[in-house]
């Protein structure tokens, strides 16, 4: 078991975390850029690890990057990446905003190979994290203990690894070989026997079911696959620039400095924004798969729009779904092999973050505009939460859109609170 001290520890070498790693090392501050550490649980950086599909795309522009909105000359840039890698003119050449996202997976790598202060940790996987308290009771710090034993010890702690998976309870019963969510698709459905026809069933309206269901028709070929929607049909998410305008950095202040029933109102007009949609383009694809098959009498797939599963267990030979028909409210019964959830992310705080809040004393989980952890006016370690604060910093919080200046803001705190607490330091050297 080793153990060792840093200043700052990241939890996720994510796109949240690689901003603010790009950011602590452009800062200027180099006794803190050497003393800030990255976790990564896998053996390498991916992107959207579980849906690299060869086709898919980011629904985001390439300048939404995980600097260029703070430092247009930053050298961490996408189109730098592409420059180095001399694929720049076949990119422009695409004539498009949107990369594919195996392309936004590797310059992520790039980045985190690209820095020369921030260190990144792979195959590290946090297994618990406590907070450390002086004699009075203080809290100073955090401890990390990782699989396999390890501990790190640092002053202050940054959650960069999303939420967790929402699985609704109707498939709780059902055997975990045969339920996979979005978050180990690729992983998942490699394991299963492409020459077998098997029948699987995808759950859910929103841009990762419906990857799934077009990425079985290559991955299982001899499936026949069925998607299951409760909403009246597949749509578009809101792409109006004017509703756009939420997802601009300087959206974030407005939208933290309203009222708490004020932001709910928002987050439920721009819901089509980021939920419940697709990709405007990948949607036309969609159909005309759909079209084809039906109008060459090939029909292999289907979409059961406003249904639900009200039911799942297993017999003896195939998983059983109990389907409800929203419009008739009559009840049938689906067979099939595997249930693939396309269901997205729990809306609570991450379990991680929930254990640490606990072991703080903490009743409720509540940022700072700076996306730092409210906690007792005397503690000097603190915690700072990217990408799960929807309900306090908009909706774009959980997207890359507002990566670059969010990790401005945290270390803008970061280096803050270093600078107050030499200012206190040197004031009770100057009175002792």
């Amino acid at each position: 078991m080793t153990a060792y001290d840093v200043d700052v520890l990241a939890i996720g070498a994510g796109p949240a975390n690689l901003a603010l790693a790009v950011a602590v090392e452009e800062s200027g501050a180099v006794d803190l850029a050497e003393n800030t550490l990255l976790l990564e649980q896998h053996p390498d950086i991916k992107w959207q690890r579980n849906l690299l599909l060869p086709w898919a795309r980011s629904q985001v522009s390439f300048l939404k990057d995980l600097v260029t909105l703070r430092n247009p000359r930053s050298r961490f840039s996408f189109l730098n990446f592409l420059h180095e890698q001399r694929r720049l003119d076949d990119f422009v050449n695409l004539a498009t905003f949107n990369p594919y996202r195996w392309e936004l997976s590797a310059y992520q790598q790039w980045v985190a190979d690209s820095l020369e202060q921030v260190r990144v940790r792979y195959d590290a996987r946090v297994e618990r994290v406590e907070p450390r308290r002086s004699m009075g009771g203080r809290i100073t710090g955090w401890t990390i203990t990782l699989a396999g034993g390890d501990r790190i010890v640092c002053r202050d702690l940054v959650f960069g690894t999303g939420r967790d998976a929402h699985i609704p309870g109707v498939f709780a019963g059902l055997p975990a070989d045969r339920v996979i969510h979005s978050t180990q698709y690729c992983t998942r459905v490699a394991a299963l026997d492409p020459e077998r026809p098997i029948r699987p069933v995808i759950i859910g309206g929103a841009q990762s079911a419906a990857e799934m269901f077009m990425a079985v028709h290559t991955d299982l070929p001899h499936s026949t696959p069925t998607m299951v929607v409760r909403s009246i049909g597949l749509q578009n998410y809101q792409t109006s620039k004017f509703v756009n305008e939420l997802f601009y950095p300087s959206f974030v202040d407005e939208f933290y400095y309203c009222d708490a029933e004020t932001r709910r109102r928002i987050l439920d007009e721009v819901h089509l924004t980021n939920y419940a949609g697709l990709a405007p383009p990948f949607l036309d694809e969609l159909y005309g798969l759909l079209y084809q098959q039906k109008m060459l009498g090939q029909q292999r797939s289907r979409i059961l729009p406003m249904t639900e599963v009200v039911a799942a267990h297993r017999d003896d030979t195939e998983l059983k779904l109990t389907l409800r028909d929203l419009r008739s409210g009559d009840v049938s019964q689906l067979g099939c092999d595997v249930v693939l959830l396309g269901t997205g992310y729990s809306p609570q705080m991450p379990a991680l973050v929930r254990g640490l809040a606990e072991s703080a004393g903490l009743t409720e989980v509540t940022v700072s505009r700076r996306y730092r952890l409210e906690m007792a006016e005397n503690t000097w370690g603190a915690v700072y939460l990217q990408g799960v604060n929807e309900a306090t910093h908009g909706i774009a919080d959980t997207l890359i859109s507002v990566l670059a200046h969010r990790s401005q803001d945290i270390v803008d705190d970061l280096l803050d609170r270093r600078s107050e607490a030499h200012d206190r330091t040197m004031l009770e050297v100057r009175s002792a």
